[in-house]
Formats: C-alpha cells, structure tokens, sequence
C-alpha cells in the first residue's frame, strides 16, 4: 500500500511546487506593466488560477501583465492542463489495475479504455491529442483575429494561440479587458473556443474511446456513456435554459439579432462547464440564471480531463444510484452493466465533500466581506468547480477573502482527483461482518 499511495501524494505536492514557480516568475519586473515594486497577491492570486485552470483573476490579464506575462500565465496553464489530464488519468489507470484485481480483471477488460503497461504510449496519446486541437483552433482563431479586426499578423497568431490554449485547458483567460464580450455574436470566435473548451473538458480516455468506437456506440463502456451522453444532456439543457432566462434581458441577451443570441446562448450553456469565458457580464445575469449556473459549474465536466467540478460521471451515477432505490431495485445498473457499490460510494464522498467545500468558502468569505448571499456563492462554486466565471466582486475582496478563494481552486481542481483516488487505492476488505441494523433514513 505504500507505493500506492505516493502518487496520491504526489498530486498536490506536483501543482503547489507548479504555482510557486510561477508565482515567482509573475514577480518579476519583467512580467508586469508598472515595474514599480511587485506585489504577491496578483502574482500568487493568478498563478494558482493559471496552474488549476480556473480564470478567476484580481487583475486585469490584458493590461496588468506584459506580452512576458502573459506568456507565463499560457505556460501555466498550459503545465496545469497537461499534468492534470496525464495525472488524472496515470491514476485513473492505477486505480483501474487494482479494481480489476480484486474484481477478476473485469473493470479493465469491459472499459475498453487504456494498457496499464503503455504508460508512454499514454502520455504520448495526451500530448498529441492536446496538441492537436489547440494547433487547429489557433489557425481557425487566428485567421479570424486578422482577417475581420484588422490585428497584424503577429497579434493575430498571438491571440490565436493563447485563446486556443485557454480553451483547450478550460482555463477561461483572456487577453482583453472585457474577457469576450467584444465578440458575443461571432461564431468564428465564440463556436470554436466552444469547442476547444468541450474537447478538453470531456476528458482523454474518453475522447480515445470515441475514436476507436466511433462507429459501435453499442461498445462504449459505463464511464463513456455517463460522460458522453450527460454531457450532452447538460450542454443542451444549459443552452436552453441560458436562452430563457436571458433572451429579453436588455443587460444581456436583450439587444442582440437572434442569430447573435443563438451563439451567445451556446457560449452561455458551454461555458459554466468549466471554461470561464464570458460574452456578456454575469453581474447582470437574471436571478434564474444564476441558480441554474450553480448546479452546472458544480458539476463541471468529464473525468482525467480539464475541466473541474465534481464531474458528469459522479453526478449520473448519483442520479441511477437515486432512480435504482426509487424502482426498489438492488444493482445500480448502466448500458446492461451493474455498478459496484465501491463506485457508487466513491461518487457520494466526492459530491458531498464537494459540498462541503463549497459551503465552507462561502461562509468564510460571507463573514470576510459585506458581500450578498447569492453573488458570494457564485464565486465560490466558481472557484471550486474551476470555471473562472464572475460576478465581478473577486478584484474587490480583502486578500484573506482572496486567499479563500485560492483555497477553493487548488482543493477543487487537485483535490477532487486526489480524494477519488486515494478512496479507491485504499479499499479495504473487513475479515468479519459485525451484525446488521438500519437506521431511520428520511
């Protein structure tokens, strides 16, 4: 069990060594705008942003931080990206190798997903696919950055690679002062960052899975049906729902043509699952947008991807554990296989310790601020689920508000895949039963 356990352990350590590096290279005069003496909380405040991937910031990413900066921020994000989809799935593969020994090889055989003995292949398989689609969006973005707003060849390439990246990552930052609100009717824009975000949201075996079985979706295993099929369902839901609410807001949705409302209405179902960007101000949502964005940015995206939350799998699963014990039925059962009571207990720790985390920020940050209920807890779903989508109040909060915030990206986006697998690796079996009794539920 000891050697199991370091790469549990070597998660956290990996993003905090991560965010100390850059946290010293965005202090550097260098990386700033005013060289005047540097100041560590928009340092450290934008480098656990960049290296979890979330896009929440103090300052502005556009102005505050130079073309060197910048930069840094994209490698940041970049590292985070990369390490949280090799590591997420390094150790999605760890814990398959062990549930399928203790279950007769059957969750590695029916998973179709990936060689535990090919690490190598594995990483070289995350690499390029990352690279891939962050090369085609930045041609694609680029393109679009010259041709239709005039920007030189260099700024156009620039943009284009550093929005693609971002996208890709689910990171959600910017280089303009108003995230992307400048280009919320522009499909060229808005639709292909939109897919970038959902490329690396949905998560790697999964992306690898629908490649080899793109043509017998009857193969898929219980892991790519919950991820594929929730992910759609939540992604057209929140479309339809941010169209609703939005569609007559004269602060959003309200003075656009209908063609620009569509692509603002995909951008708005896309983004709270995780990405950040944002093409209208989310200070001037509706009250019902708001509520609906709570339980997307939760829930976040697909497993050993980029994107945060508690994830669609974890979600569904709690959702067929729900209607399994509604029809009295003993197995929670998925595309004719059975889930094992291990998953299904995995799945309850991760949401409620998500909740947990989720409560506890927020209250501490209600009693650091004068800020109301509902903004307050926007931001700290926000922050935990890894989004970057804000109300407009994370400049404005005292740096121990801050410092909660920080706190809720780092355990949101690390600890999430570390708790999952370290409940996992440490599965136990008792050597005796003690006698049985059921307690009033309800």
């Amino acid at each position: 069990m000891g050697g199991l356990s370091h790469p549990v352990r070597l998660v956290p350590s990996a993003f905090l060594a991560a965010i100390v590096i850059g946290s010293a290279l965005l202090m550097l005069p260098a990386s700033r705008v005013d060289d005047s003496t540097a100041d560590l909380m928009p340092a450290l405040f934008t480098s656990v942003s960049a290296v979890c991937v979330t896009g929440l910031t103090t300052v502005d990413t556009a102005t505050y931080w130079t073309p060197f900066g910048q930069a840094v921020i994209l490698a940041l994000v970049q590292v985070g990206g990369f390490g949280i989809m090799t590591l997420a799935t390094m150790l999605g593969l760890l814990v398959g190798g062990r549930v399928g020994l203790r279950s007769m090889l059957v969750t590695q055989t029916e998973s179709h997903t990936l060689d535990l003995g090919d690490i190598r292949a594995v990483l070289r398989r995350v690499a390029v696919t990352m690279v891939a689609v962050e090369a085609v969006l930045t041609v694609v973005l680029a393109l679009r950055f010259r041709t239709a707003y005039d920007d030189s060849t260099a700024t156009a390439a620039w943009h284009g690679l550093f929005h693609a990246v971002s996208a890709f990552n689910n990171a959600g930052f910017a280089l303009y002062s108003d995230n992307l609100i400048g280009f919320v009717g522009d499909g060229w824009i808005m639709l292909p960052i939109c897919l970038g975000v959902v490329a690396g949201g949905i998560g790697f075996p999964v992306l690898a899975e629908l490649f080899r079985q793109r043509r017998r979706p009857d193969h898929w295993s219980v892991h790519t049906r919950i991820t594929v099929y929730g992910s759609l369902l939540l992604l057209a839901g929140g479309t339809a729902v941010f169209l609703g609410f939005e569609w007559a807001n004269p602060a959003t949705l309200g003075p656009l043509a209908v063609d620009d409302k569509l692509v603002a209405g995909v951008t708005g179902g896309v983004m709270p699952r995780t990405a950040g960007f944002n093409s209208v101000d989310y200070a001037d949502i509706t009250p019902e947008t708001m509520s609906v964005n709570y339980v997307l940015m939760f829930i976040g995206g697909g497993s050993a991807g980029t994107a945060g939350g508690i994830k669609v799998t974890t979600f569904f699963l709690l959702a067929f554990v729900i209607w399994a014990e509604v029809r009295g039925e003993r197995d929670v059962v998925v595309g004719h296989r059975r889930v094992g009571a291990g998953a299904q207990r995995q799945a309850l720790s991760v949401a409620l310790l998500g909740v947990a985390a989720v409560a506890t920020g927020t209250l501490l940050v209600l009693v650091l601020t004068d800020y109301s209920l509902d903004v307050v807890m926007f931001e700290s779903i926000s922050a935990f689920a890894t989004v970057g989508l804000s109300t407009g109040i994370t400049p404005d909060l005292p740096p121990a508000a801050q410092s909660v915030l920080m706190g809720l990206m780092f355990v949101g986006r690390v600890g999430t895949i570390t708790v999952a697998s370290a409940l996992a690796l440490r599965h136990r079996h008792r050597l005796y039963q003690l006698p049985e009794e059921r307690p009033i539920v309800g």
